[in-house]
């Protein structure tokens, strides 16, 4: 099988950039060393410092699972959740050809 890669996609409610920013950066060490993290990056757009952007590369859909189901990511979605106005998630397969 192969790696499932996740962009996520996420806007600030106005005012509250630097504080979602703040607890974006702290469920990002932790990711990493996850099994089956391959790669955990965060973005934010040159255009609009409201947007953020998550990349990651996960091996398998139980790595993706265990992530999920992880003490850090449920706090960080739990501490983000009156802080984020718009989030988008893509689960994406790369093309080989």
């Amino acid at each position: 099988m192969s790696s499932i890669t996740i962009t996520a996609i996420l806007t600030a409610k106005p005012g509250r950039e630097e504080q979602l920013y703040q607890e974006l950066i702290q469920v990002i060490t932790p990711s990493r060393r996850e099994d089956g993290c391959i790669e955990y990056s965060l973005h934010q757009s040159l255009a609009n410092n409201a947007t953020f952007v998550f990349y990651e590369t996960w091996e398998s859909e139980e790595a993706l699972a265990s992530h999920i189901e992880s003490e850090h990511y449920n706090r960080y979605r739990q501490n983000t959740e009156t802080l984020v106005e718009k989030r988008e998630v893509y689960r994406l397969q790369k093309v080989d050809i």
